[in-house]
Order: structure tokens, then C-alpha cells, then sequence
């Protein structure tokens, strides 16, 4: 799963809106919100290009990408 709050908190960070990363990963925007609210998978290829988008690094990759929802 996505970690919402910190995918959503570097796009603000870097100035990027959610058309932004819509038009990085060629997708409409209501799939965009889909995949970055966990409602849609965002795929592997998805997640490189954000992240190269976003400048993470691959130590924290799975920190954004790769969260569980177990509390």
C-alpha cells in the first residue's frame, strides 16, 4: 500500500500536484487520486517513475511504497 500522507506531503514539498504526477505517469487524474488513496494498486513502474519524481532514494522506497495497514 501507498503511504498516503508521505507521498502526499513530498509532492507538496517539491510543488507537485496531483495533475502533475497524473501527467508524469500518463493517467487521468480520478485514476491518480485512486492509486495514491489506496483504492487502485499503483504498480511497480508507477512507483519508480514517482519516485524519481519525488527524489526518493531506494533506502526509503519501501518507507513510501510499501507500507502495511497493520497498526
Amino acid at each position: 500500500m501507498v503511504n498516503t500522507l508521505k507521498v502526499k506531503a513530498r509532492m507538496v514539498e517539491f510543488g507537485f500536484t496531483q495533475k502533475d504526477v497524473a501527467k508524469a505517469l500518463k493517467l487521468a487524474n480520478s485514476t491518480v487520486s485512486q492509486k495514491l488513496n489506496n483504492v487502485r494498486p499503483m504498480y511497480l513502474n508507477e512507483a519508480d517513475i514517482l519516485a524519481d519524481m519525488l527524489k526518493i532514494d531506494t533506502m526509503q522506497f519501501g518507507e513510501y511504497f510499501f507500507t502495511s495497514n497493520i497498526a
